[in-house]
């Protein structure tokens, strides 16, 4: 399962992707940017000046959703 996770965040390495982030308690972010990086346990996206990393268990357990733009 984290394998195909994994070839689909591959497969969007440069393009825009829109983010929501469950941080707990009934709190949520959103934010949108460029899948920079992907590497064994974790990818990173660049939104504006931050990078920002989750792990492909984040994915897995529905803590981000990851969609294209």
């Amino acid at each position: 399962m984290i394998s195909k996770i994994k070839s689909n965040i591959k497969s969007l390495i440069g393009e825009r992707v829109s983010l929501q982030i469950n941080m707990g308690r009934n709190k949520e972010d959103f934010c949108e940017g460029v899948v920079s990086e992907v590497y064994p346990f974790v990818f990173t996206v660049k939104v504006g000046d931050l990078v920002k990393s989750f792990s492909y268990n984040d994915v897995l357990t529905k803590d981000v959703i990851i969609r294209k733009i």
